[in-house]
């Protein structure tokens, strides 16, 4: 055990010291001799690939081991707490292996309560200073489609609220009753929400055409009292009676 320890120490330091005495090489090679003078004209850090002059082959080259993680338990922190010094992209761009199946932590990992599949995974996090409050994380060749249900989901928009704040837009399908009589509809606000990102009501059962009648809202409550009023002060909508979708997207 004791010398296994010297090796590795040893080893250690020779690293070291060859990394000192080779800093003018601004990018490895594995393919390549450590003297081999294109390396610092290459655009790779790290190429792994096989080489004819090097190790005789063009099949030899090596992969590349990616960091395995489990999404639903990583919090993207230093030594317990953000330091804006250590990560100055928030961590924008960081790629991992995830291994498990469930949904991310609801702080300490973007907005949180993401699900999350075995596979590759990449944090986007552009534009909020020394925050990963934003960021979410996202399937490496995932389709940009959201399928968006009656339970609040992720879109993929980000909206900059005020200078050096981003917020999430979320997204919720439901339904409501028109009388027929009245410009006034119905509309529960989500839990959590505070501002109102857009609204699409169409209609793909019932009577009449299924078309879209309204992309917009003149007015809209929060809370206790939900009714939505659509049109303007000057062109009122008044919905024929039938029942009608909604497709409401909110920032919270």
């Amino acid at each position: 055990m004791k010398n296994y320890f010297y090796s590795k120490l040893g080893l250690a330091c020779t690293i070291f010291a060859f990394a000192i005495g080779s800093n003018t090489q601004a990018q490895m090679k594995a393919n390549q001799t450590i003297a081999n003078a294109s390396i610092n004209n290459s655009t790779a850090f790290l190429d792994a690939s096989s080489s004819g002059t090097w190790n005789a082959s063009t099949t030899l080259g090596k992969g590349m081991l990616f960091p395995r993680t489990d999404l639903t338990k990583l919090v993207l922190t230093n030594n317990g707490g953000y330091l804006a010094g250590n990560n100055p992209n928030r961590f924008d761009g960081i790629i991992v292996y995830n291994t498990t199946t469930g949904t991310t932590p609801g702080t300490g990992s973007g907005i949180g309560n993401q699900s999350v599949t075995p596979g590759f995974y990449y944090f986007s996090n552009p534009g909020t200073p020394n925050s990963v409050a934003t960021g979410q994380w996202i399937a490496v060749g995932a389709s940009p489609k959201v399928t968006i249900g009656t339970a609040e989901t992720i879109t993929n928009t980000i909206v900059n609220v005020s200078p050096g704040v981003d917020k999430q837009v979320y997204a919720i399908k439901g339904t409501f009753t028109a009388s027929g009589t009245s410009t006034t509809v119905s509309i529960p606000s989500p839990t959590g929400m505070t501002s109102l990102y857009g609204i699409t009501i169409y209609k793909t059962s019932g009577t009449g055409n299924k078309v879209v009648y309204s992309r917009d809202l003149y007015s809209y409550n929060v809370g206790t009292n939900n009714n939505a009023v659509t049109g303007s002060p000057s062109m009122s909508v008044v919905y024929p009676a039938d029942n009608y979708d909604y497709v409401l997207e909110y920032i919270k």
